[in-house]
Formats: C-alpha cells, sequence, structure tokens
C-alpha cells in the first residue's frame, strides 16, 4: 500500500504502540497457534516506513516470540510485560536469563498442569503465564493456585490477569514503564503517543500515555479508553485507514 507525502507527514507527529494478542492478532488455544495475516506483516512495515521508525510493539509475549511471528520484521519491542525491551537502535534492555527467583513458582505450576492437562504453563525465564482457555471450567483453579504460589515468592512479584491467563511477574518493569523508556528516546521523543490494547495488562501503559497527553483505544469489551474498536480485524482495517488519514484523530475508530 502506497501513502501519501501528506500523510506521512502527518503520522511524523505521532508515535504508535501496539499489544499484540487479542489486540492485533485474534486469541488461540495456545500461544503458538495465533495466526498472523500475510498482510498484516506488510501493514506494519509500511506504518513502521511512515512514522519514521516510530511504531512498538508493547506485549506479553518475548522478544523471541514476536520475532518469530512477524519475521522478517524487526520491530522496537518491549516483551515480557515490559522485562525485556529492543528499542529502535536494536539494542536490548532488561532481564537476558532465567529469573531464578521464580524456581519455587515454577515447580508447583509444573505439578499444577501435571495434574490438570487443560492447563498450559508458558514459562518466558523472566516470568510464568498459566494460560487456561482451552479448559475455562477451571478459571477459578487457575486464579487461586496463581495467586497462592505467587504469595510464596514476596512482594516483588506480582499476578497479572490477562485474557484466559494469570501470570507470576516481577511488579517493575512493566509495560507502562516500557513505553515511557520508549518515549524519551528517538524516534519517539517529542511525539502523540497512540496506544492499543485489550485487557487489563495494558492499563499501565495506557496510563502512561494519557499523563503524555496521547490516545488510548481499546480492542473490545474488557477495558475502556478514549475510543473503542470491536476486535482485532477493526484493529487491523484502523491501521490500514492511518495511511489513508494520516491522522490518528481521524481513523476508522467510533468517536
Amino acid at each position: 500500500m502506497v501513502h501519501s507525502e501528506a500523510h506521512a507527514t502527518g503520522l511524523r507527529r505521532w508515535c504508535l504502540f501496539l499489544d499484540v494478542d487479542g489486540t492485533l492478532l485474534e486469541p488461540a488455544a495456545t500461544p503458538e497457534a495465533v495466526n498472523v495475516p500475510p498482510e498484516l506483516r506488510v501493514r506494519l512495515a509500511v506504518l513502521a516506513d511512515a512514522f519514521e521508525g516510530a511504531l512498538a510493539l508493547i506485549s506479553g509475549r518475548t522478544l523471541a516470540s514476536l520475532d518469530v511471528l512477524f519475521a522478517p520484521l524487526s520491530l522496537p519491542a518491549a516483551g515480557s510485560h515490559g522485562l525485556q525491551r529492543r528499542d529502535a537502535r536494536g539494542q536490548l534492555h532488561g532481564a537476558a536469563s532465567a529469573d531464578t527467583r521464580l524456581a519455587p513458582a515454577r515447580e508447583a505450576l509444573k505439578v499444577l498442569v501435571h495434574q490438570h492437562p487443560g492447563l498450559l504453563l508458558e514459562d518466558k525465564s523472566g516470568s510464568l503465564a498459566l494460560h487456561f482457555r482451552r479448559a475455562p471450567e477451571l478459571a477459578a483453579l487457575a486464579q487461586s493456585q496463581t495467586l497462592r504460589v505467587a504469595s510464596g515468592l514476596g512482594e516483588p512479584f506480582m499476578v497479572l490477569e490477562g485474557d484466559h491467563v494469570f501470570e507470576i511477574k516481577p511488579r517493575q518493569p512493566d509495560k507502562g514503564a516500557a513505553v515511557a523508556a520508549f518515549m524519551d528516546e528517538a524516534p519517539f521523543r517529542g511525539r502523540l503517543p497512540v496506544f492499543v490494547g485489550d485487557d487489563h495488562t495494558d492499563r499501565d501503559a495506557m496510563a502512561v500515555i494519557k499523563r503524555r497527553g496521547g490516545l488510548t483505544i481499546a480492542v473490545g469489551d474488557r477495558i475502556s479508553a478514549d475510543r473503542q474498536l470491536a476486535n482485532p480485524r477493526a484493529v487491523r482495517r484502523w491501521l490500514g485507514s492511518l495511511l489513508l488519514s494520516g491522522d490518528p484523530l481521524q481513523g476508522d475508530t467510533p468517536p
């Protein structure tokens, strides 16, 4: 898709932060089973150029998982809810190895998953995500056991509730800290930010966006924001409209 120079100039006033699962991509039974439409990779590449590189993925996935999903793209990104970050120069920030403090929780959750095969443990080295999408009837069990296990780790750790997942992670950094770090660096610095996300794990990032005078867009009905989009398909359509309008405030979203 070709965008005009006038529209590209308009987007240079802005920077864009995008959650992935539930926002760009429809949820799937397991993290590996998601489908990435080929046209989305093309659209993100064109948008990254239009934003002069000021476009980043802000995800609960690891950076390695994001790179597999969106290959051959290697966008600025924050992974594991801000524990990992790759800036626009390609420099890595954050945890590079497994967090040994999680060892007791890791073993306890492995036992739980063995007892309840409908559950899935995603080990991100720096955090642990217990998925129950394949067994929604186990939601209460997943929540109670994740909270119990996390309590044994002490104050430095917290439980995040996502879409059919509970995740144990360090309290800091979070998605909000990752967004703030991006906005203090080129090419994001000095621009108006837009964040698009779908669940409670995105609230920290949205709070930073509001403090910076930006625009928040919620996907679905799990959280509220300045504007709403119905689903990931609507998000992908809105991304396409940006290339035509050159202005996130005039994109294909309801008022």
